[in-house]
C-alpha cells in the first residue's frame, strides 16, 4: 500500500513513523523543508540558544525506516478521484491513502508595513533575519533602540517576551554597551493574554512578565507599521524591532484545491469522525477543524489516531484537552490543564520533562535526549555565524 503523507511537522512525522512498522507499507513524505522544527522551543533558539533544540534533518529521524521515502517539494494540486498530488517540481505522487499534515503559515491580516519591517520567529530563516538585525544594531557599540515591540500574546509572544530582555542584555555585554534599560512592549489585541487559557492564568501570566519588566498591553489593536514605528490604536510606537508572533492561517493550498474540501469560516478544513476531508484523504493537525487544533499535542493525537484507522481500526476520533506549559523567563513556567493549574519552579519542572516526551515522540531515544540537553542546559551564546559579511 502506498500512503502519501505532506508535512514535516509533528503531524507528519509520527504519522509516518507510527505506519512504518508495518513493512508492507511503502510511505512517502513530501515535506517542504528538510527539518523537523520543534516548535516549543524556538522563542529559546531566537534568544541565543543552541539551533539543535529546534530543528533535526528529516533524514536522520528516518534513518533507519527503509520503508519511508523523503522528497522535498510544495505539493500544490489533489487530484483526489486520481489519487494524485502534484507538487511544485512538477513530479506526480500516487497514494492509496494520503494525509495531509501542512502545518501554519504567518498571515499579517493585511496591516500595512508588517509583512515588509517585522520580523519572526516561526522558521529558521525569521530566527536568522531577527539575530543579524539586532546584531547590526549593536555593533557598533550602540543601541539606540527606544522599544523592543513583541505582537501577540499568545504562548509563543508571552515566551520571547520573557527571554528577550536577557538576550538583549548578553549582547550588549558582547558589543561593550553599558545601557542599562531595556524597553519590551507586549501587545495583545484580545482583553487578556494567552487568551486561550483560564484568566487565573493570564493574569499570572501578566504578572511575571511585568515582575520582568516587560509592559504589557491588552485590547490593543496594531494598525500599520514604518521603518522607524509601529502604529497602536492611533498612537506610533518608535521601533526598528518589531517582532511579530501572531496571526496563523492555513496553508493557501486548500484555498487553491477549495473545490475539493469543505472549509470553516476561519479556512480549516472540515472532517469527519475519521479524521477523513474525503475518501482516503486524511486532514490533520493545525489544518483541520477540530477543537485543539494549532497544538503540538493534537496533532501528535490526530497522528496516532489516523494511523490506526489506515491499519483497520473503527473507533470514531476524539479531542483531547491537552495540558498546557508556557515558560516565561529562567526556572519560571505556568502549567494548566482543566481545572489543575500552577506556576514556578515546579512547573517548569513539567516543562522539561514534557520537553523529553515531546522529542521522544517524533526522535530515536538517543537524538531526543541530545536535544532535550541543548535545550536543558544551552547557555547564552553569541553566534559567529550572524557577522556583517553574511
Amino acid at each position: 500500500m502506498k500512503i502519501v503523507i505532506v508535512g514535516g511537522g509533528f503531524g507528519g512525522v509520527k504519522a509516518a513513523l507510527e505506519l512504518s512498522e508495518n513493512a508492507h507499507y511503502q510511505i512517502t513524505v513530501v515535506s517542504k523543508d528538510k527539518s523537523f522544527q520543534y516548535y516549543p522551543t524556538l522563542f529559546s533558539t531566537a534568544t541565543g540558544h543552541s539551533h539543535r533544540e529546534s530543528w533535526v534533518p528529516l533524514e536522520h529521524i528516518f534513518r533507519n525506516k527503509r520503508n519511508i521515502e523523503v522528497v522535498y517539494d510544495t505539493i500544490t494540486k489533489v487530484e483526489p478521484e486520481e489519487k494524485y498530488v502534484k507538487g511544485e517540481s512538477g513530479e506526480i505522487y500516487r497514494y492509496h491513502n494520503l494525509i495531509l499534515a501542512l502545518g501554519s503559515v504567518t498571515t499579517y491580516f493585511g496591516i500595512p508595513g508588517l509583512n515588509t519591517y517585522s520580523y519572526g520567529i516561526k522558521s529558521e530563516s525569521e530566527i536568522r533575519a531577527l539575530q543579524k538585525h539586532l546584531f547590526k544594531e549593536m555593533e557598533d557599540g550602540k543601541d539606540d533602540e527606544s522599544h523592543y515591540v513583541i505582537i501577540g500574546g499568545g504562548a509563543t509572544g508571552v515566551e520571547l517576551a520573557g527571554a528577550l530582555g536577557t538576550y538583549v542584555r548578553t549582547l550588549r555585554k558582547h558589543f561593550g554597551i553599558r545601557k542599562k534599560s531595556v524597553r519590551i512592549n507586549l501587545v495583545e489585541a484580545a482583553p487578556r493574554l494567552l487568551p486561550r487559557m483560564s484568566k487565573a492564568t493570564s493574569k499570572s501570566a501578566a504578572r511575571r512578565l511585568r515582575q520582568l519588566g516587560v509592559h504589557v498591553e491588552t485590547n490593543r489593536r496594531v494598525e500599520k507599521q514604518t521603518a522607524h514605528a509601529i502604529v497602536v490604536n492611533g498612537k506610533p510606537i518608535k521601533s526598528q524591532t518589531v517582532i511579530w508572533t501572531s496571526g496563523v492561517a492555513n496553508p493557501p493550498f486548500y484555498e487553491a484545491n477549495k473545490e475539493h474540501f469543505e472549509l470553516d469560516k476561519r479556512g480549516k478544513v472540515i472532517v469527519d469522525e475519521y479524521m477523513l476531508a474525503l475518501p482516503h484523504v486524511y486532514v490533520i493537525g493545525d489544518n483541520a477543524a477540530t477543537p485543539y487544533a494549532g497544538l503540538a499535542q493534537t496533532a501528535l493525537h490526530d497522528a496516532i489516531f489516523v494511523a490506526k484507522h489506515i491499519k483497520g481500526g473503527t473507533m470514531s476520533y476524539r479531542a483531547i484537552d491537552p495540558p498546557c506549559i508556557v515558560p516565561i523567563g529562567k526556572n519560571w513556567s505556568l502549567f494548566e490543564w482543566k481545572w489543575l493549574h500552577f506556576s514556578g519552579w515546579s512547573a517548569n519542572v513539567l516543562r522539561h520533562a514534557a520537553d523529553i516526551i515531546g522529542y521522544n515522540d517524533v526522535l530515536p531515544f538517543g537524538r531526543a535526549i541530545g536535544a532535550w540537553r541543548a535545550r536543558s542546559v544551552a547557555e547564552l551564546r553569541i553566534p559567529d555565524s550572524f557577522s556583517q559579511s553574511d
